[in-house]
């Protein structure tokens, strides 16, 4: 009869649920002691995220809180966004921590960079959406109101919004990371993306055209640099396919 248990297939199995779970607890510890820091500072945070909308609003309107927890809770959400926002960088040096020892030499020298330029290309792209498109979007917005209506925006609302909007452009700005990964993993050639550049132009101005306001200026804003970060994207999947074919 064959022993059906085979510890060294086992044990290896363990010690991986092991280091991922420590990896995790690390992971949330960071965040925790992050938004010690932020929840401090919640109420600062939030009216320096408001300040874009502020500017624009009517002369003596404010922004309310339709439910009564609102003051307190919203600026607390916030606090906890902008803790995990911050600890981006760790979250990222644990994940390769935990893939590392498991990949070969040459998936180690291009994972760690795009991890790196992914990270970078998120930030960008919420600090384009916080000083580029919020001025835009919320004067646009603000000016738009009928006459005889008072605009006073919900916090909870705009936290919403604003939250939606930092996720929805840091993602765009991604678009060099998502081009070279279908490039490395052979899903794609850049010669094909390149051929298919007009659709992607048109792609381009249409989700521009659903994530701002519908005038031609900061739809431009947006899929000017989509444009751009597709291009880019393609430079650096051709300079990749050909380190990666004289090796």
């Amino acid at each position: 009869m064959t022993n059906q248990f085979d510890p060294l297939g086992e044990q290896p199995f363990i010690s991986h649920l092991i280091e991922l779970r420590d990896r995790l607890l690390r992971v949330i510890l960071c965040v925790l002691l992050v938004f010690i820091g932020t929840a401090v500072y919640a109420n600062e945070i939030y009216q320096y995220l408001a300040e874009p909308l502020l500017q624009h609003m009517p002369k003596n309107s404010t922004m309310i809180a339709i439910d009564v927890a609102s003051p307190f809770f919203t600026p607390i959400k916030l606090a906890f966004v902008v803790a995990a926002f911050i600890s981006v960088p760790y979250i990222l040096y644990q994940f390769w921590g935990f893939v590392a020892p498991g990949l070969y030499r040459h998936e180690k020298l291009m994972v760690l960079p795009l991890l790196i330029a992914s990270t970078v290309l998120f930030y960008a792209g919420a600090a384009f959406a916080y000083y580029v498109v919020f001025p835009l979007v919320f004067g646009y917005l603000t000016s738009a109101a009928p006459t005889g209506v008072a605009v006073m925006t919900d916090i909870a609302t705009y936290l919403d919004f604003i939250l939606a909007m930092f996720f929805a452009f840091g993602i765009s700005f991604e678009i060099p990371i998502f081009t070279i990964v279908l490039v490395w993993a052979g899903i794609t050639t850049p010669e094909s993306l390149a051929d298919k550049r007009p659709y992607v132009i048109v792609g381009v101005f249409v989700v521009a055209m659903f994530l701002t306001p519908p005038d031609a200026l900061s739809q431009t804003l947006l899929a000017v640099p989509m444009c751009l970060l597709f291009e880019s994207g393609l430079l650096f999947s051709r300079l990749f396919v050909g380190k990666r074919r004289d090796g």
